[in-house]
């Protein structure tokens, strides 16, 4: 009988070990799928309000998506191999881009000035057979100082800020619980 602590059992044809999923605590289970939740459905809402909406997502917005996507991945892995040592990492990206996404909604509101320019937006690859130098220039300019659209008056990247701040708190003091207890 397999060792529930091992996340490597072997294939019962023998050939080689397969990865399983690891045997949790429920304050890890509950941390491991806010790891994958929070930064997938926020990933999802930029996609929606990009291709929904229209709102294209500029430089600063992509920096925060980026750092969404390391934390899905270590997420994702840690459901097969070393949740104790991959969801701190998650956590720790998913706060990276809540506090991107505080830098930017200070760009935006005004608080400081931006590092970057803005980016081109959507179709700039020209599509199917299309003229590539007419897509650049055709394709919207979104500003990173503009926020093109408010919920309560807290852009986007606020609302990122905010939800990837908080779930990254969460996910970390969930964690924190069993390292406490022993």
């Amino acid at each position: 009988m397999a060792n529930p602590g091992h996340s490597l059992s072997p294939d019962p044809s023998g050939s080689q070990p397969l990865a399983r999923p690891v045997a949790l605590a429920p304050a890890d289970l509950l941390a491991q799928r806010l790891a994958i939740g929070v930064p997938a459905l926020l990933i999802a809402g930029a996609y929606v309000s990009e291709y929904g909406f229209g709102l294209y997502p500029c430089e600063m917005c992509w920096w925060q998506r980026y750092a969404h996507f390391v934390a899905i991945a270590l997420a994702l892995l840690s459901t097969r191999v070393a949740p104790r040592a991959l969801l701190p990492f998650a956590a720790l990206a998913i706060m990276i881009s809540g506090l991107i996404g505080l830098f930017h909604a200070g760009v935006e509101y005004g608080w400081w000035e931006g590092v970057t320019g803005c980016a081109n937006a959507a179709g700039v690859s020209g599509g199917a057979g299309g003229d590539p130098l007419e897509a650049i220039m055709n394709a919207p300019l979104v500003r990173c100082d503009e926020a093109p659209w408010r919920l309560l008056g807290v852009s986007l990247a606020g609302w990122n800020a905010l939800l990837s701040f908080f779930a990254g708190l969460a996910i970390s003091r969930l964690l924190g619980l069993r390292s406490a207890r022993g």
